[in-house]
C-alpha cells in the first residue's frame, strides 16, 4: 500500500525527547505501510541523526526519514522542509517533545475527511502544585489550532505557500498557518479524539522574562491577520501593562522633578498594581518560597518588558500594535 500520511517532526538538539516521540509514533494503530515519519533536524545534530537512523532500522515499523534543515532556521522553516520532502497526501505535524496517543493518526485522518485541515487536542499533565510557567504551558490544552497536533492536506499547504518562515521562534507560526487557511477559504475541522500528551519540562528561574521577546511575533501575526488575531488570540491590548508602566513613569518623573506627592502617589499605585499582578500569577500555583520570590521579581519586570517588545514589534513590522 502506498504512503498516504507523512508525519513531520521538527527537532533541535533534543535527541532523548525525539526518541520518546518516535517510540510513540511507532506504536500507532495505523498500518505502518500507510504512513512515514519525516524528522526535520534544525540543529544538524549527530545524536539526533543517530536516533532517527536507529528508529528507521526497526523491523515492522513505519519508514523513518531524516531531513537536515538548510538555509533559514526555526520551526516554521523546519516544518516546511519536512513536508516538502514528504511523500504523503496528508501531512500530520507534531513536536519532538510530544507523545501522541496510539490512535492519534487514525483519529486525525478521520477528521480530515471532507476537510482541508484539522487540529487535535494537546494534553498537558500538571503536578499538584504547578509553577506559573507550568500553568502557562497548560493553556495549550485550551488552544485552538497548534502545530503540536494538526493535519493538513498537501494541496492546502501548497496553495498557501506553507508556513511563514519569518516566524523564526516557536510562537504564533501555528496561528499564522491556521489563519492563512481560513482566509483562503479552506475547511478546517477539530479532531477532538486525536490527542497528544505534552509533558512540561522544568524551566530555569525567571523563564517568563525571556518569553516576552516572543511578543515580536504577535505583532507580525497581527499585521497579517488583524481581525482573526482579535477574534482568536487577544480581543484587546494589555492595557493593564500600559497602566502599570505609566504609574512607574509618573513615580520616576516625580522623583526627577522633586514632586514628593506625585512620587509617593504614583509609586504606591505601581506597587499595588504590581502586587495584584503577582498575586494573580500565584493563584492556583506553587507557594514555595523560591517560586514566590520569582513571581515577585518577574512581576515587576514583565509589564515594561512586554510593552518594550510590543513597541519593537510595531516598529519592525510597521504596524500599529499595542
Amino acid at each position: 500500500m502506498s504512503v498516504r500520511i507523512s508525519v513531520v517532526v521538527p527537532t533541535y538538539r533534543r535527541p532523548r525527547l525525539l526518541d520518546r516521540c518516535l517510540a510513540a509514533l511507532a506504536r500507532q494503530t495505523c498500518p505502518p505501510d500507510t504512513f512515514e515519519i519525516v524528522v526535520a533536524d534544525d540543529g544538524g545534530d549527530s545524536a539526533t541523526r543517530a536516533v532517527v537512523l536507529r528508529r528507521g532500522r526497526a523491523a515492522g515499523g513505519p519508514r523513518v526519514r531524516y531531513v537536515r534543515v538548510s538555509g533559514r532556521r526555526g520551526p516554521a522553516a523546519a516544518r516546511n522542509q519536512g513536508w516538502r520532502a514528504a511523500a504523503g497526501e496528508i501531512i500530520a505535524f507534531t513536536d519532538d517533545d510530544c507523545v501522541p496517543d496510539p490512535d492519534w493518526l487514525l483519529q486525525g485522518v478521520a477528521a480530515v475527511r471532507g476537510h482541508d485541515a484539522a487540529w487535535g487536542r494537546v494534553l498537558v499533565p500538571l503536578p499538584p502544585e504547578p509553577t506559573d510557567f507550568e500553568r502557562d504551558m497548560a493553556r495549550l490544552a485550551q488552544a485552538g489550532f497548534v502545530t503540536a497536533n494538526c493535519f493538513c492536506r498537501r494541496a492546502a499547504l501548497v496553495a498557501i505557500g506553507g508556513l511563514d518562515e519569518n516566524f523564526t521562534a516557536p510562537w504564533r507560526e501555528d496561528s499564522d498557518l491556521h489563519f492563512s487557511l481560513l482566509e483562503r477559504g479552506f475547511a478546517v475541522a477539530q479532531a477532538s479524539r486525536a490527542r497528544v500528551v505534552h509533558p512540561v519540562r522544568r524551566a530555569p528561574w525567571g523563564a517568563s522574562l525571556r518569553q516576552q521577546r516572543k511578543i515580536l511575533f504577535d505583532a507580525l501575526l497581527y499585521k497579517k491577520h488583524p481581525a482573526l488575531y482579535r477574534a482568536w488570540i487577544r480581543r484587546a491590548p494589555r492595557w493593564d501593562y500600559y497602566g502599570i508602566l505609566a504609574l512607574l513613569a509618573l513615580a520616576a518623573g516625580g522623583a526627577v522633578s522633586a514632586t514628593p506627592w506625585l512620587t509617593w502617589t504614583a509609586g504606591a499605585g505601581w506597587l499595588a498594581a504590581t502586587a495584584g499582578f503577582c498575586l494573580a500569577r500565584l493563584r492556583r500555583t506553587s507557594h514555595r518560597p523560591l517560586h514566590v520570590a520569582e513571581m515577585a521579581f518577574t512581576s515587576a519586570l514583565i509589564p515594561p518588558l512586554a510593552v518594550f517588545w510590543r513597541l519593537v514589534g510595531a516598529l519592525r513590522y510597521r504596524v500599529m500594535f499595542f
